[in-house]
């Protein structure tokens, strides 16, 4: 299969499909990801490589268009002299060039297209490999901490419900004294309350005016 032809299908491989349907999602995403760095070093080297080939094409395009600019100089100095037999033959010799350029031309336009591809190819496979990683090690991650709880013990279901029963009776304590706190506010504010509170006040002062009255007669005849 050509190298692009696998970069794709790498590229277009649905992870949480293979994720789901493996056995081992934890080796199958390890080796994908081999497997796609693998691509990626390959596709690299081939982007090096083509663009390498497209300079030297450009540069064969400019040796054959600059010959050809020289045969017709030449030709022009020849018809100069009025040798049109000379001039012809320039002029055909230019002619040939010429055709090397144009040839050279379509040929860099189809290896720029070609690199462009790899390019293409090599940012899409450079950005897959970095969301495979991402679910690798979240996968991995997920694994480490299922295997660690199970050797601990602290997920199991009576410390769980344990757990439930203690926040909720925390819960109902908090509500009770934040509800009784309300309620002696609300009393507070209550004018009836108040009312009652000052008649008492008033009683008490009454009382002890009565007191201190009963105090001072018991105290005056005996002086």
């Amino acid at each position: 299969m050509p190298l692009l032809e696998r970069v794709t299908t790498l590229i277009r491989a649905n992870l949480n499909d293979l994720i789901e349907k493996a056995e081992n999602p934890e080796k199958l995403l390890k080796q994908l990801l081999l497997d796609m760095q693998n691509q990626f070093m390959q596709v690299k080297t081939q982007v090096a490589m083509s663009i390498a080939d497209q300079h030297l094409l450009e540069k064969k395009q400019k040796e054959n268009m600059n010959s050809q600019r020289e045969w017709v100089r030449k030709a022009e100095l020849a018809l100069t002299r009025q040798d049109e037999a000379l001039t012809r033959n320039a002029l055909e010799r230019s002619l040939v060039f010429e055709n090397a350029a144009l040839n050279f031309a379509q040929q860099v336009e189809e290896q720029s297209h070609h690199v462009e591809l790899l390019r293409d190819a090599m940012h899409r496979l450079e950005q897959k490999i970095t969301e495979t990683k991402i679910k690798a090690d979240l996968l991995i991650a997920q694994n480490r901490r299922a295997k660690l709880a199970q050797r601990a013990g602290v997920t199991t279901s009576a410390e769980f419900k344990n757990d439930l029963l203690f926040e909720r009776a925390k819960n109902k304590v908090d509500e009770s004294a934040a509800m009784a706190a309300g309620q002696l506010r609300v009393a507070a504010l209550d004018p009836s309350r108040q009312l009652e509170a000052i008649d008492r006040e008033s009683e008490v002062d009454r009382l002890l005016a009565e007191l201190k009255q009963r105090s001072q007669r018991a105290i005056g005849p005996a002086s």
